[in-house]
């Protein structure tokens, strides 16, 4: 089975919320929900030593997804590919998966009374296009491939890194996917269960937790 996911090189990560907008516009998603979200992370220390990074999270396709375990109905589930979907049909909102998950990166959508989160694009990746968040990346910090594919890009963005530079969100034993690559160099890893939001990232008080 693929392990189909996306890498991030916050090194190069810019913040510019490209990412976030073309995620809203491929998949259409309504006004005040995200499949994807760009965090400030910082600034940190004391001035003028001052250093802060962008956070961009989305679903970490773990490979031991929460999500799926607590889903009564079966529509958080793997696909044949690996990915980790939901399945509006047999979504009855109960909202399980969304409390499961350990990022609040799932989101609730009103209008179809279904819990929806990162597809990793399949309508576009199936047709060998990349995710719409990777096309758009202007810095080029953005990956999408099969981390088990060492000709993957994925692969090869994380095989170039220090690998103290490598890091995942905090894992809780559901082995997230996602990699951020981050050296010493632009700023020192937080993990989430640290990460108290600043500045624009105000709004996003619902995936930090208190320190």
């Amino acid at each position: 089975m693929s392990r189909n996911c996306l890498v991030v090189d916050l090194d190069k990560c810019i913040g510019c919320h490209a990412c976030e907008v073309a995620c809203k516009n491929e998949n259409g998603i309504a006004l005040g929900e995200y499949w994807n979200r760009v965090l400030q992370i910082g600034p940190h220390g004391t001035f003028p030593d001052l250093e802060q990074y962008w956070l961009p999270v989305q679903c970490q396709q773990c490979e031991d997804a929460p999500c799926v375990h607590v889903c009564p109905t079966g529509a958080s589930y793997r696909d044949a590919d690996g990915k980790v979907l939901v399945d509006k049909e047999k979504c009855i909102g109960c909202k399980y998966c969304m409390m499961a998950c350990p990022y609040g990166v799932r989101s609730w959508n009103t209008k179809e009374k279904a819990v929806e989160k990162c597809t990793l694009c399949g309508q576009l990746t199936s047709a060998g296009q990349e995710p719409a968040c990777v096309a758009a990346c202007c810095a080029n910090a953005r990956f999408y491939g099969d981390l088990d594919d060492p000709g993957s890009d994925v692969s090869k963005a994380v095989a170039a890194a220090d690998p103290a530079s490598v890091h995942t969100l905090h894992d809780a034993g559901n082995k997230p996917l996602t990699r951020y690559i981050l050296s010493d160099k632009i700023a020192a890893w937080h993990d989430v269960d640290a990460i108290k939001p600043a500045s624009d990232a105000q709004d996003a008080a619902w995936f930090a937790k208190e320190a």
